[in-house]
């Protein structure tokens, strides 16, 4: 059953829960101002031995990464339609795929329809479900018409469902949509493939958990077009994983649709999103699930479909499964890619404040860290390092995100500073920024790296670009300082600190446009 978190933030535990982050992020950011200042030289050595950590840990990551990449070129050259007929009773399995929007134009939701029917999968083995807003209606219904005619003949079934504006317990978003959608497309299941429907599909004609869990679920941001190959690929290997209900599937999500006409910042920040997924991936454990990704209608049917009131949905529906399977709940990596927008306003400006907004979003993810402190205190069935391996997770990745970068490239050089401007003749004071510079210039062998990577990603140039937009792929990753602090650590830090303070944030909707 999904929990009301709004009715839980009144709680004061839970409250001091969702303070936590924000304390400790505020207490290092202050730690390293009070050294810098009072303490120049021990600033000095503290920010040399933090910088020659994270080059350590960014050579781990650069393997991660490749090791990824490798998994990934191996991955999209299989065909998985054939390796999928080598088992036995596939086509008994449907995909219910869920495309929430609000207030996108038609040609984002025409593009992610014909990725679908473009597909090397039974397109009669889906069950489309669009998911319009009540706020938006009279644009969502005129296009979720014209969709419908152009599309809905390809799949078993094309729903539209209409989710109600101001619905009590609900905060606006992609959540509540969802949530309002997973229980119109119940209803459909079970009235369609009861046993005493005749014309429903006979794989699936039986009522309850047997047929939920022949039906995949896949969870898409509007704007997401799926690689060829992802319902064949995802549809192998949940028939081939141990336990295939207890499992989310991650894709990689690469924002290729757009690229070659948004600015430079935004794909910087895009591809610095992938390549973090890269990495994720190839760990022996995922703990989340992020932006679009898939999961068994029977997980999604039990643990009562999305929470209505919080913002992280993607990640929160993982949570929601781990704690209702007491800790036997996993999320297994696809290596198919699904591509999305970068962000793109039509403006600079209002890029830019777009952008900033969605990280805004992400980093208010750290709303996870109250839930899970809540909820794992009071489960006592799910093993202890089952429940710290997902908590320091989302814990120290949030402080991390939020004053790493800060830390490094603000703080980095400003201890040096106030040594010199107070007489200090240290010899550290003198060396540091020689030391530091050697580090950050084999830091830059790693964004080379990504800058190399990120142009094998690219979609074909459009004709109307010239040959050296190439160019500009590459030389866009000098960005990345400026990127990783103004679209990364403050919009981070800004997310922890409204739940530090109990300014919380509603879904905002990135707007896309092409």
């Amino acid at each position: 059953m999904a929990v009301n978190n709004l009715s839980l933030k009144k709680n004061l535990v839970y409250r001091f829960y969702e303070t936590l982050p924000g304390i400790i992020v505020w207490i290092i950011l202050g730690l390293g101002l009070f050294f810098t200042f009072l303490k120049p030289v021990f600033a000095i050595y503290f920010v040399i031995a933090f910088a020659f950590y994270w080059l350590i840990r960014a050579v781990y990551l650069a393997f991660l990464l490749f090791y990824s990449w490798s998994k990934y070129k191996k991955v999209i050259k299989i065909k998985w339609s054939e390796k999928l007929k080598t088992i036995k009773d596939w086509e008994n399995y449907y995909h219910l795929i869920f495309l929430a929007t609000y207030k996108e134009g038609v040609e984002i939701v025409r593009t992610t329809l014909q990725s679908l029917v473009s597909s090397n999968y039974p397109k009669n083995k889906f069950i489309v479900v669009l998911c319009g807003e009540e706020r938006d209606k009279e644009n969502f219904l005129k296009i979720a018409h014209q969709i419908e005619r152009e599309f809905g003949h390809y799949f078993f079934k094309f729903l539209i469902t209409l989710h109600p504006k101001d619905l009590e317990g609900e905060i606006p978003g992609k959540g509540s949509n969802l949530h309002w959608a997973g229980e119109k497309a119940l209803k459909f299941i079970d009235n369609f493939c009861s046993p005493s429907s005749s014309s429903g599909p006979s794989a699936l004609r039986c009522s309850g958990p047997s047929a939920y869990e022949k039906i995949i679920v896949s969870i898409f941001d509007i704007d997401t077009c799926v690689h060829q190959n992802y319902f064949a690929h995802l549809t192998y290997k949940y028939l081939t994983v141990e336990d295939p209900t207890r499992c989310s599937y991650q894709p990689i999500a690469i924002f290729n649709n757009n690229i070659w006409q948004s600015s430079a910042i935004a794909r910087v920040v895009a591809r610095s999103t992938t390549f973090w997924l890269f990495t994720e991936l190839s760990k022996s454990q995922l703990y989340f699930t992020f932006s679009s990704h898939s999961m068994s209608f029977k997980a999604l049917a039990e643990v009562g479909f999305w929470e209505k009131d919080v913002v992280s949905d993607d990640s929160r529906i993982f949570l929601q499964c781990f704690i209702h399977y007491k800790g036997d709940y996993k999320t297994i990596p696809l290596y198919v890619p699904v591509y999305m927008d970068n962000v793109c306003a039509g403006s600079f400006l209002k890029t830019i404040s777009n952008q900033y907004k969605q990280i805004l979003r992400w980093g208010y993810g750290a709303e996870n860290v109250p839930y899970m402190l809540w909820f794992f205190s009071k489960n006592k069935k799910i093993p202890l390092l089952k429940k710290a391996k997902p908590l320091m997770n989302q814990f120290f990745g949030s402080c991390n995100w939020a004053t790493v970068p800060i830390l490094l490239v603000v703080l980095g050089n400003l201890p040096v500073f106030i040594a010199r401007l107070n007489g200090v003749k240290d010899a550290v004071v003198y060396n540091a920024p020689f030391i530091l510079s050697w580090l950050m210039a084999l830091a830059m062998i790693g964004l080379f790296n990504m800058a190399i990577l990120s142009t094998l990603l690219l979609p074909l140039k459009p004709q109307e670009k010239k040959n050296l937009s190439f160019l500009g792929m590459i030389f866009q990753w000098f960005l990345f300082p400026i990127t990783m602090i103004a679209f990364g650590s403050i919009p981070a830090a800004d997310g922890i600190t409204r739940l530090m303070i109990g300014r919380y944030l509603n879904f905002r909707v990135t707007e896309k446009s092409r």
